[in-house]
């Protein structure tokens, strides 16, 4: 439950948008006039209103349901945990698609990273990590950029270490997350141990097409560029806040390896 008024959340988000009163007029076929009133709480927005605005906003999707609350409606949508019965087909799919994808690494995460599914190729990567990063729930961010996680093995640990915060800076600026803040002070925190000849990747140029992960792994260096994917037009929280990410090798050498342990 929640004491805060539709209007003074509508205009939180707006404003964290950097969007005028008279831009998201335009945007949801209102005026001006209508979306003050909204906020000053001298009109009640109707639920279509309240998701039109949340539209335009990009608020997610958890967050328009606290919006439908504020303005004394129903939560809209349904947060169906994801080992309820009624998500077996979707677990089906996601473990065929990690499956599929093997023997490059994959996994799907949740919207504070701590991952909910992940394949073979990506046990490869975890082998002989401490037994307390290990345990569930698995957390992609603190795994990757602990001291005792992946980090020491990470040879551009400075540029993949910048890349990720980065990316968690930019997703606590869309979405109001306490969890997800709290987990960027605390992997920010960790202390960055310098490798010996400094901070690099492969010694041979490669014309990588992204920044990619340079990781050590039985003696081999391997080069991977990531992808992210969500899905289209959710109608659960939960599923809106999954991720699938994607290892795809970057150079012949780690396809090479990684067919080799494959076969």
């Amino acid at each position: 439950m929640t004491t805060t008024s539709v209007g003074t959340l509508l205009r939180a988000w707006r404003e964290r948008r950097g969007i005028s009163q008279l831009e998201l007029a335009g945007r949801a076929d209102s005026s001006s006039r209508h979306i003050s009133f909204i906020e000053t709480g001298r009109s009640r927005p109707s639920e279509e209103m309240v998701l039109r605005l949340a539209g335009h906003l990009d608020v997610p999707m958890r967050e328009r349901n606290s919006l439908l609350l504020a303005a004394g409606y129903a939560p809209r949508y349904a947060h169906t945990a994801l080992d309820d019965p009624a998500m077996e087909t979707l677990r089906e799919g996601i473990a065929r698609l990690l499956a599929g994808y093997e023997p490059y690494p994959a996994l799907v995460v949740n919207a504070v990273y701590d991952v909910v599914a992940a394949n073979q190729g990506i046990a490869m990567l975890l082998d002989g990590l401490p037994e307390h990063l290990l345990t569930p729930p698995l957390n992609a961010m603190r795994i990757t950029l602990h001291p005792e996680g992946l980090a020491p093995r990470i040879h551009n640990l400075g540029e993949w270490r910048g890349h990720l915060l980065a990316q968690m800076e930019r997703q606590i600026a869309l979405a109001r997350s306490e969890p997800l803040r709290a987990l960027y002070e605390e992997v920010s925190a960790y202390p960055v141990a310098e490798r010996p000849g400094g901070d690099g990747g492969p010694e041979e140029s490669t014309p990588y097409i992204a920044l990619p992960l340079v990781i050590e792994h039985d003696g081999h260096l391997l080069s991977f560029v990531s992808s992210i994917a969500t899905f289209n037009t959710p109608m659960d929280v939960t599923v809106a806040e999954l991720a699938i990410e994607t290892m795809l090798p970057a150079d012949p050498a780690t396809v090479k390896y990684l067919r080799s342990l494959g076969g």
